[in-house]
């Protein structure tokens, strides 16, 4: 979980069907020890790269922007290539499984157009959130054994 560092830069594809590839930084809060960085100032964040492919890199378009908290899950992927310069550069980013807004709008920095969705109780729901079920029901009626 961590803070939009800024909005999702979002490219597509080329070919039959292009797809969303959005590309966004979270910037997350150590836990435990702070510690220096290399001019001495404490950090106290990591900045993860992330990756969201087809409907979730749409989603991070339409809705996340920048300084909103959201929760990822997903695997590491390391890589390299060779830059302009002849340097090997070493890869690490998060390919997005799943992401979701960590906090309400009302919570979240700036107007991402998402809103909660609040759904109501079942008129059956008894107070322990579970439905009551009429006397008389046979049991193979039912969605289970």
């Amino acid at each position: 979980m961590g803070r939009l560092t800024r909005d999702p830069e979002v490219r597509y594809s080329q070919g039959e069907r292009a797809m969303a590839i959005a590309r966004y930084t979270l910037a997350v809060d150590r836990r435990g020890r702070r510690s220096q960085s290399q001019d001495g100032s404490e950090q106290t964040a990591d900045f993860i790269p992330c990756v969201a492919f087809d409907r979730a890199g749409e989603f991070a378009e339409k809705y996340f922007r920048q300084g909103m908290r959201v929760l990822i899950s997903g695997r590491i992927q390391t890589g390299s290539y060779t830059n302009r310069d002849g340097q090997k550069v070493y890869t690490t980013e998060v390919i997005i499984d799943d992401q979701e807004f960590a906090d309400s709008k009302n919570a979240s920095a700036g107007d991402s157009g998402y809103q909660p969705i609040s759904r109501p109780a079942p008129s059956s729901a008894i107070g322990d959130g579970f439905m009551n079920i009429p006397d008389g029901v046979e049991d193979e009626g039912l969605p289970f054994n």
